[in-house]
């Protein structure tokens, strides 16, 4: 007899797309292989596909056989793509999840820091998720990865300052 939490539901992320609500891509993620020209229509298909849905419609749609999930939050739309039989409630709290985590870390997160620094978010993306599959569900130790990898950055900075310098100082 399995225990209730044996019977968790795994599900398949198969790509994470960020989107603003002008059509502009400010991250993707792509954990099943699509070539760059199947990429490349995935989101004009999406894009033209959620951009045009009223605000009152559901956060679903059925595309190509899968399952589009997507929010808002504020310019940007977070849009990942599922299995036609995964359950669509558990990939909007992942949504939800991500974009707290993006908020705690940036202090209310715009698009503009996804655009100055797209690297901090893909690394908080990689820190969530693994292989299109949830890895982490708690928001203090994904917070606690980052400012560890952030104080690493730190050190290699100070580091490299100071090697910079001493080499300066040697050729004088």
């Amino acid at each position: 007899m399995l225990s209730g939490s044996m019977l968790l539901h795994m599900f398949q992320i198969h790509f994470v797309l960020l989107i603003s609500r002008q059509g502009k891509v400010r991250l993707t993620k792509w954990y099943s292989p699509y070539t760059q020209k199947e990429r490349n229509k995935v989101v004009r298909e999406l894009s033209g596909l959620i951009l045009t849905r009223g605000p009152k419609l559901c956060n679903f749609v059925e595309w190509r056989g899968f399952k589009v999930v997507y929010k808002r939050y504020a310019s940007l739309y977070f849009c990942m793509c599922i299995n036609q039989d995964d359950n669509e409630l558990e990939i909007l709290e992942i949504i939800h999840h991500f974009v707290e985590i993006l908020d705690r870390y940036f202090g209310s997160v715009c698009e503009l820091d996804l655009i100055f620094n797209f690297h901090k978010a893909y690394y908080i993306l990689d820190e969530l998720l693994i292989a299109g599959e949830l890895q982490e569900s708690s928001k203090k130790t994904v917070a606690r990865l980052i400012a560890a990898q952030d104080s690493l950055v730190e050190a290699a900075k100070e580091q490299a300052s100071s090697i910079s310098n001493m080499i300066a100082q040697a050729t004088k």
